[in-house]
């Protein structure tokens, strides 16, 4: 053995009995009492001195300092509280930072428990930081205090580090028995050693090692949570109290315990909880839940909402709000799930300006394909014995998602999982969904989205809210009577009868995807809630601005699917159409002449007049305003009963994030031909606003229209392009014009960004010039609305043509042109540049003027060309 490998732990005695440290060991000392832990650490400190070695001391615990100040010892005060992890991040990057070979003490661990809830994070915290320890060459001191960890953590750590050590003591004498010393053994190496003076002798006469045995086990015999899980002991300790109803004041702090160890951190958040939930709620909570840690912001958002509703107006809801059995994978699965797979290295690269982008696209692809923990995987499958073949939502329901600021709506993903097959098809079918959930964190929307509001540097774990879907069996189909996406709020009113604080709703027949996605060709119903029956399009009744497409569940072929409204009249579907539709007599009789069945237009409008529909979900929107104190935006499914009385499944609840306001702004009455842009009434999203406009990128509708499906994914990256080269919005604030829907997943109908893509514009336009019908979707309450209200995007849908709009781009060319880069994209050609300008306008004093008491919008030049 080379002899500059071994290192001394300053006890020579113990130097024999483990045939000295080697270079890489992290050295774990299982203690029964701190001041045994403290024993072994000055002797190293001094063996490390005479070496000359930088001696790094991490100060976390709530336990006395086990190393004095000193020029030779490098002292880091850490704040465990500031959640996993950032600490874990701050203690490799520490250890980065200083190199091989220095040489570390570790405050106890277990003290990490009270920060962080649960055994499993302490176990993750170990597997990251020993192996790269061990990569660098150093040797490093930490203490275990005994019985206060499962023995799976034990277990953890045991595999993972190069040294443990048990360390025990009677009245009379001290014990040190080594567990593991990696590539070293002797024939006593493992016994017990008795330490007296500098000697440490080990106990060879099986009865005296008996009665050394039982000595020690004798103090702890009647410890009852003993080895439980620091998480599992905490809710026994609140089951102990529910046993003492009469004790409010320890009910209340085990409530206010509860909520901060699942619920979160946000303390508007926090302090409606302790409000609403009790102790029996919160331990309800705790036995649908799958690992450790925090639930995240939307199962939080989801319970808190039906809390408020039964307390607040239960003659209403203890009756018409279905019960839920969802399930929610706790935060620690998401660090496990990582870790477990080995990523942690990455993460940290991730975590740097250089690697955030690049090292989360890495991360994204390596995590769809990622592997959970086997006792989550066995966790999972109990789950799914549980629902049966009923379809399951896996729900993104990450720390921050659905606080205040931050709704990060449509940023992660969620994915139905049909659940159909053998039980092993069925449990790798939702682990693929899960990794798939796990993998949005990283997606390059998220990435942007936290960046672009100063979130990238908080933790942001993934919890998941797992949701029996609601709905009932049409034959092959499965789907909901109705769904849709509520706002208190109606900030976007297009008509100046309207009320904004009557709220407004988006519904939709069948799944809610088609009421928070934005439908390519297909429209949601658009309801004030004020004025139920007016729609914000003209020629309403046409039938074009119906929604023609039901997303179901198809339980044979085992996927989502989108049908055809003609495709599911004839699944037994009468009941639920009589409600949300009305017979479109001209279609049937074309239908019929064919041989085909009675048609329908959705138009809701039967549940609209005909049931409590509207006083309900306006009754729901205001009691849950008037708690939060803010506005709120929900997500919801409808079942009908036989007589068209709904009751409602409520599965989100968020607050609503809105921007402009309702201030007046004047809209000036006579602008030059040559001046004007465009003028509309109506149809404009982001309240009213006086927005500069410096820069206007314009793509043309029948340039773009002549292009082939490449050249037309090829503009939808040159967009993005273009977006990510602005380096601040503010400075040049951009307008941007598009044909059809931005956002579309089909070029034929505009173009196929994402939101990555438009998210330093400051106005987004789209123009109904495709032909063939398609016109912008006024997409209220959808994600894409979400995403433009959080962003500051303002939104115009124009439709040349038509009374109240006035569109006139022509004149733009003679407006300054910037030139496009052709390398800027692979695939650029001169066709595809020929369909997209950049003109610089800020000459031009040009403005973009919204106002919602009138409902007018405008954007001119105020100078001259």
């Amino acid at each position: 053995m080379n002899q500059e490998n071994r290192v001394s732990t300053g006890l020579d005695g113990l130097d024999t009995v483990i045939d000295s440290l080697r270079i890489g060991d992290n050295v774990v000392w299982r203690v029964d009492h701190m001041d045994d832990y403290r024993r072994f650490i000055a002797p190293f400190l001094a063996a490390a001195r005479e070496r000359q070695r930088a001696i790094i001391y991490l100060r976390f615990g709530r336990h006395a300092p086990l190393v004095e100040a000193g020029p030779d010892v490098h002292i880091v005060q850490l704040d465990a509280l500031c959640g996993f992890e950032a600490f874990t991040c701050h203690v490799y990057q520490l250890i980065t930072d200083h190199g091989r070979g220095a040489f570390y003490v570790f405050d106890c661990l277990s003290d990490l428990l009270s920060a962080w809830a649960t055994d499993l994070m302490v176990g993750n915290f170990f597997q990251v930081v020993c192996p790269y320890l061990y990569e660098l060459d150093t040797v490093a001191y930490f203490g275990l205090l005994r019985h206060r960890h499962s023995h799976h953590t034990v277990a953890r750590i045991r595999q993972t580090t190069q040294v443990l050590i048990d360390v025990r003591r009677t009245r009379e004498e001290c014990h040190v028995q080594p567990v593991k010393v990696w590539k070293r053994h002797s024939p006593t190496m493992f016994l017990p050693h008795r330490w007296q003076d500098d000697r440490f002798s080990p106990v060879i006469d099986s009865s005296d090692a008996t009665r050394v045995q039982t000595a020690l086990e004798r103090d702890h015999v009647q410890e009852p949570q003993r080895h439980l899980d620091y998480w599992n002991a905490l809710f026994l300790e609140a089951a102990a109290q529910l046993q003492n109803p009469d004790d409010g004041a320890g009910r209340a702090t085990q409530v206010e315990r509860l909520c901060h160890v699942m619920l979160g951190r946000d303390e508007r958040i926090l302090d409606m909880a302790h409000r609403y939930f009790s102790l029996e709620d919160l331990m309800a909570i705790r036995a649908r839940m799958i690992g450790s840690g925090h639930i995240g912001g939307k199962s939080v958002g989801m319970l808190l909402a039906r809390q408020i509703l039964r307390r607040e107006a239960p003659e209403t809801w203890e009756r018409c709000l279905e019960p839920h059995d969802s399930f929610f994978l706790g935060t620690d699965v998401y660090y496990s799930f990582l870790v477990h797979n080995g990523w942690w290295p990455r993460i940290m690269r991730q975590r740097t300006p250089d690697g955030y982008y690049s090292e989360g696209q890495a991360l994204h692809e390596r995590m769809l394909h990622g592997r959970l923990p086997d006792e989550i995987r066995e966790e999972l499958a109990r789950m799914l014995d549980y629902f049966g073949q009923y379809p399951i939502l896996v729900r993104s329901s990450s720390l921050l998602e659905d606080g205040f600021g931050n709704a990060f709506a449509g940023k992660y993903d969620s994915v139905f999982c049909v659940n159909q097959g053998t039980p092993e098809e069925r449990l790798e079918a939702l682990e693929q969904a899960i990794c798939q959930v796990f993998a949005s964190a990283m997606s390059e929307d998220a990435l942007v989205y936290r960046s672009q509001r100063g979130l990238a540097d908080l933790e942001e774990p993934m919890a998941l809210l797992l949701q029996r879907v609601n709905g009932r069996y049409h034959g092959r189909h499965y789907l909901p009577d109705a769904a849709g996406v509520g706002v208190s709020r109606n900030i976007f009113a297009w008509d100046r009868d309207m009320d904004p604080a009557a709220g407004m709703v988006r519904l939709v027949m069948g799944l809610g995807t088609r009421a928070v996605d934005r439908n390519d060709g297909d429209h949601a119903c658009i309801v004030a809630l004020d004025h139920p029956l007016k729609r914000p399009f003209a020629h309403a009744d046409d039938g074009r601005f119906c929604q023609h497409k039901v997303d179901i569940l198809d339980v044979l072929d085992n996927e989502l699917l989108s049908r055809p409204l003609r495709d599911l009249v004839e699944a037994d579907m009468d009941h639920v159409l009589r409600w949300c539709g009305e017979p479109d007599r001209e279609a049937s009789e074309r239908s019929k002449a064919l041989g085909g069945p009675a048609m329908w237009r959705l138009t809701f409008r039967p549940l609209l007049e005909k049931t409590p529909f509207v006083s309900m979900i306006q009754g729901l929107l205001q009691t849950l305003e008037s708690v939060y104190a803010y506005p709120v935006d929900v997500e919801f499914t409808v079942h009908l009963g036989a007589d068209g009385t709904p009751s409602f499944n409520l599965v989100q609840c968020r607050p609503l994030q809105t921007q402009g306001g309702n201030r007046q702004v004047r809209i000036p009455e006579a602008v030059d031909d040559e001046a004007l842009l465009f003028r509309s009434q109506g149809h404009f999203m982001g309240g009213s606003l006086d927005q500069p406009i410096a820069r206007i990128i314009r793509v043309d509708g029948e340039r773009y229209s002549a292009l082939n499906l490449q050249q037309k994914y090829t503009v939808a990256r040159l967009v993005g392009q273009l977006n990510r080269r602005m380096s601040d919005r503010n400075d040049q604030p951009t307008l941007l014009i598009g044909p059809g829907r931005w956002g579309t997943s089909t070029p034929e109908l505009g173009v196929p960004i994402r939101f990555a893509d438009i998210s330093r514009m400051a106005v987004l336009i789209e123009v109904a010039e495709l032909g063939g019908g398609v016109i912008p979707d006024l997409s209220y309450g959808s994600h894409f609305f979400q995403d433009l209200v959080e962003s500051g995007i303002a939104y115009v849908a124009l439709r040349p043509g038509e009374a109240h709009t006035d569109y006139r781009p022509d004149w733009l060319h003679q407006a300054a042109r910037e030139a496009i880069d052709p390398n800027l994209v692979e695939g650029l050609d001169e066709t595809i540049l020929a369909a997209v300008d950049i003109h610089d306008v800020r000459a031009l004093d040009m403005k973009l003027l919204a106002d919602v008491i009138s409902q007018q919008v405008l954007c001119c030049a105020f100078r001259r060309i």
